[in-house]
């Protein structure tokens, strides 16, 4: 017995401390995280960082806007990410959610690249393609082969934003894809209500839900920061 811990002791003083230590944020870089509980808007605040308290409730492991209490974003801030997220929209409702989101002066405060959340049936915007569903709005339209389930049916999404390369999923296909160094993408901002903005889009921001006034539901919201987000 006393010569195991001799070996032991021995062991411990081979490998360096830093084996032994708690991983690092950066060690655990790539693992998913949840930020939304399915019971709490804990990790959610107000535009203006306070608590979600009117407008947001959450329900039956989902988040429901229903009714007017303004915009809510996450406390956390990232540039480079896998997002996903499940939503339903009502019968000719409008939504999204933004990332990204941060002041882009002169443009405004609290703005950034938006998952365009849409009823594209009962909605004006879904018969123009830059701001129907999943759409990078009023910038990049979505795919017109996509594939939208209908009101009331639940939809599977992903954005995928790697410095400036972004993509935008719908029910398992990429339906957007858009390099922000090219010209097709300078183009579309220089044509938009973005333009006064150059580095729209560009730098790590908070991940926003968004009211419309209108009603929506979302769920089983997950991140996974690249490394070196």
């Amino acid at each position: 017995m006393k010569l195991r811990y001799r070996l032991l002791a021995a062991c411990l003083l081979i490998f360096p401390s830093w084996m032994m230590s708690t991983p690092s944020a950066t060690a655990v870089a790539g693992e998913w995280q949840m930020l939304f509980d399915g019971t709490t808007l804990t990790g959610w605040t107000t535009k203006s960082g306070q608590p979600v308290t009117v407008g947001w409730e959450v329900r039956d492991g989902m988040i429901h806007r229903s009714g007017a209490g303004g915009d809510i974003v996450t406390t956390g801030e990232w540039e480079n990410f896998d997002l996903e997220f499940s939503w339903k929209a009502a019968a000719g409702a409008n939504s999204g959610v933004k990332y990204r989101v941060g002041a882009y002066l002169p443009a405004g405060q609290g703005i950034g690249p938006e998952y365009q959340v849409l009823d594209d049936a009962g909605h004006p915007n879904g018969r123009e393609p830059k701001t129907s569903a999943g759409s990078l709005y009023d910038l990049i339209p979505a795919t017109s082969t996509k594939k939208l389930n209908p009101v009331g049916s639940w939809n599977e999404s992903r954005i995928v934003a790697r410095g400036p390369h972004l993509e935008h999923w719908l029910n398992g296909e990429k339906i957007m894809e858009i390099d922000m160094a090219s010209d097709a993408w300078k183009a579309a901002v220089a044509g938009s209500k973005f333009k006064a903005a150059p580095d729209f889009g560009s730098r790590a921001g908070r991940i926003l839900l968004q009211d419309h006034g209108d009603e929506v539901w979302f769920r089983r919201i997950r991140l996974r920061p690249w490394p070196g987000a």
